[in-house]
């Protein structure tokens, strides 16, 4: 038996069955939405994570290459509790980058660089949606659309939002996320001995903060500032 093929399976039974599940519970309506939630879900997720990937493999780590992760295809990067956690609440994650830093030639550097690298892409994808969705309405493209542009417009509108939220969710200084790794290099958070015990918990830290909605206000105002401020800079370029 097919060990790879199967896990794709089961990544995508879980992937159906959440979307039933929302039809169930949900209307048609909201059904729709969240299909067209899902293209900006998928692109963040896996350009994000490849970009964890790609930048550790050319500061000369073979991990992400050997665990298959190179690569641009979703199912090498989602993770089914993030995706269904984007699609539920409207943050999530994806499955995690392995990464050995005993190949960088400058491991605080280069680890600092890792972390940042699915962050910053996920920005310049935002960036280049909004330049995107600017230049078709601007051109008159969108009128020779007619009503299919409705939904191309919300779906790059998504497509913003979710990369935004990935950006920002993922810079929240808790273990395991970007923001965490990124502080212990600034600090060398290593040498102390809390960062070991909350490093290992951080993953239970961070459900409870989901489920209290103590992240909500935060993440609120962050996309909120950064999606008004890019279009607005996007609007003066062009």
């Amino acid at each position: 038996m097919n060990i790879k093929y199967d896990k794709k399976k089961n990544i995508l039974l879980i992937i159906v069955a959440a979307l039933l599940l929302l039809y169930v519970i949900g209307n048609y309506n909201n059904f729709i939405d969240k299909l067209l939630f899902l293209p900006g879900i998928i692109i963040g997720i896996t350009f994000h994570e490849a970009a964890h990937g790609y930048v550790s493999h050319w500061l000369g780590d073979p991990t992400p290459q050997n665990q298959g992760r190179l690569s641009l295809n979703p199912l090498a990067h989602i993770d089914p509790m993030g995706f269904i956690a984007l699609l539920l609440v409207g943050f999530g994650w994806g499955k995690p980058v392995m990464i050995d830093p005993r190949y960088y030639k400058k491991p605080k550097r280069d680890e600092l660089l890792v972390s940042l690298a699915g962050v910053t892409t996920n920005l310049i994808i935002a960036i280049i949606f909004a330049i995107i969705q600017i230049l078709i309405i601007d051109t008159g493209f969108a009128y020779s659309l007619g009503a299919s542009w409705n939904v191309i417009n919300t779906i790059i509108q998504y497509i913003v939002f979710v990369n935004l939220v990935l950006m920002c969710f993922n810079l929240l200084p808790i273990p395991p996320l970007d923001g965490f790794s990124v502080l212990t290099q600034i600090f060398d958070l290593r040498k102390y001995d809390w960062y070991y015990k909350i490093y290992s918990n951080g993953f239970f830290i961070l459900m409870l903060l989901v489920f209290i909605g103590a992240l909500d206000g935060f993440l609120d105002k962050s996309v909120t500032f950064f999606y008004y401020n890019i279009m607005r800079a996007v609007l003066n370029i062009i």
